[in-house]
């Protein structure tokens, strides 16, 4: 059987015959989806596009202005698309963007997912260098080494997300007011009425959840916990205070990542271990969704208030406090306090 997902452009869980039966029940939900999404897309492009702007223009370049610029560009090509979302939602999700468009917008939601949770990744492992192994950080850390691991993350999102460019399919459904859908198709030339093409379609499904699930969340959450693990267990065995502002911004990062995420892949593994979604898994998936589109607006804010600065200017201060947030701090390893940690940080920012 085909299924599509009522309110999750990421996964397919409901069948389209229990989708198109229960068009009516859903509109107040997809009227608040509309406005949620609405929101998220002025904030997150507004805020998205300043980071975008400051760490391209007003920053020197270093290995942590990169990777979060390439966070930043990641967030801001999905928040650019929540506009189709708007009107999808507001449509009671009739898709009349096409073919092509529905491919596209499937394929950015998973790229920015797993970009963003590569970055963050790799950021992890680039501190956890920084402290446990500061003699060759100093002499290996460039820009340029950023640069080509930014782009290897890239391609690596790009590659797994490819299949939902392949399997995403529009059907139009004229006798249930001429609906369209946008939905993940993976038999396009089946005969669904025969078991062994729905048992193909079923493992297809299986295998793109957990694809999701295992590269885009459990393995680098268990990477970024180990770095932290092993950074905490240096700075406790060398006495050392290691709270300043830049690490603060990554914990603060990370834990949003999985406050907004862990919902989601939660709601999809469930509905594949119980075959269909139950009303449940519904409530579930329904404040799921908003998390995870919040996640893309999310950062700009915890650069601003984390970094704030309030004796200046207001386009100053959020300048300044974007570098603040963005700004690296070498060698922060071998600093003996948290003063010194805090001073150096500060000294190393660029000058407006």
């Amino acid at each position: 059987m085909e299924t599509y997902q009522v309110k999750d452009g990421f996964h397919d869980h409901m069948s389209l015959q229990d989708f198109i039966a229960h068009l009516p029940e859903h509109t107040y939900t997809e009227i608040l989806f509309a406005v949620l999404f609405g929101l998220g897309f002025l904030f997150g492009v507004m805020g998205n596009g300043l980071v975008i702007f400051i760490a391209s223009f007003r920053m020197t370049k270093t290995m942590v202005s990169i990777w979060y610029l390439n966070l930043a560009v990641a967030d801001f090509i999905f928040t650019s698309f929540l506009s189709i979302e708007v009107a999808y939602a507001a449509l009671n999700f009739h898709w009349p963007f096409g073919r092509t468009l529905c491919k596209i917008h499937s394929a950015v939601s998973f790229l920015n997912l797993f970009a963003s949770v590569f970055l963050l990744t790799v950021i992890s492992v680039d501190r956890c260098i920084s402290v446990a192994w500061p003699v060759w950080a100093k002499n290996h850390r460039s820009p340029r080494l950023a640069f080509w691991v930014a782009v290897a993350v890239w391609l690596a999102a790009l590659a797994l997300s490819a299949p939902y460019i392949i399997f995403r399919d529009i059907r139009s459904f004229p006798l249930q007011g001429d609906i369209t859908l946008c939905y993940n198709n993976y038999i396009p030339m089946g005969n669904f009425t025969s078991e062994e093409v729905t048992t193909l379609w079923k493992h297809r499904h299986q295998a793109m959840v957990l694809t999701s699930f295992v590269t885009g969340f459990l393995v680098p959450f268990a990477i970024i916990l180990t770095c932290y693990g092993v950074m905490a267990a240096k700075l406790m065995r060398n006495h050392l205070v290691h709270s300043g502002r830049p690490y603060k911004i990554m914990v603060a990062v990370v834990t949003a990542f999985f406050l907004c995420w862990f919902p989601y892949h939660l709601s999809t593994l469930l509905a594949m271990s119980a075959k269909g979604v139950t009303p449940a898994i519904q409530v579930l998936l329904d404040v799921a969704l908003p998390l995870a589109y919040l996640n893309s607006c999310l950062n700009p804010v915890l650069y601003a208030f984390m970094g704030w600065g309030c004796k200046d200017t207001l386009w100053r201060s959020m300048v300044l406090a974007f570098q603040r947030a963005l700004g690296e701090a070498e060698a922060q390893a071998t600093l003996p306090s948290k003063s010194q940690n805090s001073n150096r940080s500060e000294a190393e920012l660029p000058q407006l």
